[in-house]
Parts: structure tokens; C-alpha cells; sequence
């Protein structure tokens, strides 16, 4: 189910529940959701309000740094 602004969309494929309930983004400290990017690809996004950011899941593995995090 979508709120329409691309977060919650889909699961991170690989990620279990309980590990993506744990992370956090390493530029906020905001909790991480599951989210699509704008090809269709698995992210995780930021639900920082001020700087939310999304990051790419590559091959099931959340790659949580900064450089490669794009703003939302």
C-alpha cells in the first residue's frame, strides 16, 4: 500500500523485517523505509523531514552511505 510519495511501496528484496527495523540513516539518525527509486529499483528512504534521503539496496544489501545517497 502507497501513501503516493514512494515510501512503504515495496519490500527491500533480501532485507528481513527485523534488520530493516534496526537501521538508521547514517546522516540523520531517522528510521529507514522501504521505498522505490525512480527506475523501479529498491531503496530505502529516510523519514527525516528536513533532509530525508533515499538509498540504493543492491543485489538485497542496504548500501547506507552518505556519498551514495540521493535527496528525495
Amino acid at each position: 500500500m502507497s501513501d503516493g510519495d514512494g515510501t512503504g511501496d515495496v519490500p527491500a528484496p533480501g532485507i528481513d523485517s527485523w534488520v530493516r527495523g534496526i537501521l538508521r540513516c547514517p546522516v540523520t539518525g531517522a528510521e529507514l523505509v522501504d521505498g522505490v527509486g525512480p527506475r523501479g529499483e529498491p531503496e530505502l528512504h529516510s523519514t527525516d523531514p528536513d533532509k530525508p534521503l533515499a538509498y540504493p539496496v543492491r543485489d538485497g544489501v542496504p548500501v547506507l552511505l552518505a556519498d551514495d545517497a540521493r535527496p528525495l
